[in-house]
């Protein structure tokens, strides 16, 4: 299949299906003529590097981890063991928690910023009742 029908078939731009190529991502064969030529496993290959991504996991990991995975029978991605990828994983998920929490003290900045502010405008206003 070409690149406009792998576009079609997972929801995915033609511009990012060539981002994950740049990225080392997706391989597809490349025909004399210089078309990509992308197959069925292609298809899950995108599927997966959707997941990953939307599990916050960079493309860097993502490249390392891609052929850790395969789908079971009702298309869900599994891992399989692979050397280093439990480390990796727990390394993003360390680093997930702590923009987590480097994200909290931000929310916890603004309000106290935002609570200020709506009591210099309004000194008979909650703080609760405010907020949009």
């Amino acid at each position: 299949m070409k690149i406009g029908d792998l576009a079609r078939e997972t929801g995915v731009s033609r511009r990012l299906l060539r981002y994950y190529e740049e990225q080392g991502l997706l391989r597809p064969r490349r025909l004399p003529n210089g078309y990509r030529e992308y197959t069925e496993a292609d298809v899950a290959g995108v599927r997966h590097i959707r997941a990953m991504l939307a599990a916050g996991l960079p493309t860097a990991v993502i490249a390392r981890l891609l052929d850790c995975v395969h789908d079971d029978d009702g298309e869900r991605m599994v891992p399989t063991g692979c050397p280093g990828m439990v480390t990796d994983l727990r390394h993003e998920q360390q680093r997930i928690a702590a923009e987590i929490d480097r994200l909290r003290t931000s929310q916890q900045a603004l309000d106290t910023m935002l609570t200020s502010a709506l009591r210099q405008r309004d000194p008979h206003s909650t703080p609760a009742s405010n907020r949009s």
